[in-house]
């Protein structure tokens, strides 16, 4: 399954929207979903992602999935948020 982050906006900052981007998936994308299945999550299109936004939907769906692959993951907010959530979140991707 891919997940398309881009689909939430370009600018991804607070967390309640963050929350509101989780909710949403598991409603709709993930509900039933083999938590073994590969999860491909896409950030082509994101121009910033603060951590409070990522901690919200990538730190959850990395409890909920073992097999994550990030796509398109070079931009820089993207990559510090990263690193911030595996710093502070203890986030395994």
């Amino acid at each position: 399954m891919k997940i398309e982050i881009k689909k939430f906006g370009e600018m991804l900052m607070s967390r309640p929207a963050g929350r509101e981007a989780y909710l949403a998936l598991s409603a709709y994308l993930t509900k039933g979903v083999d938590r073994q299945e590969l999860l491909e999550i896409d950030f082509d299109g994101v121009k910033v992602m603060t951590p409070s936004w990522a901690d919200e939907v990538i730190t959850k769906l990395a409890q909920e999935f073992s097999n994550i692959k990030l796509l398109n993951a070079q931009n820089s907010t993207v990559q510090a948020t990263l690193k911030t959530l595996r710093e502070y979140s203890d986030l395994k991707i």
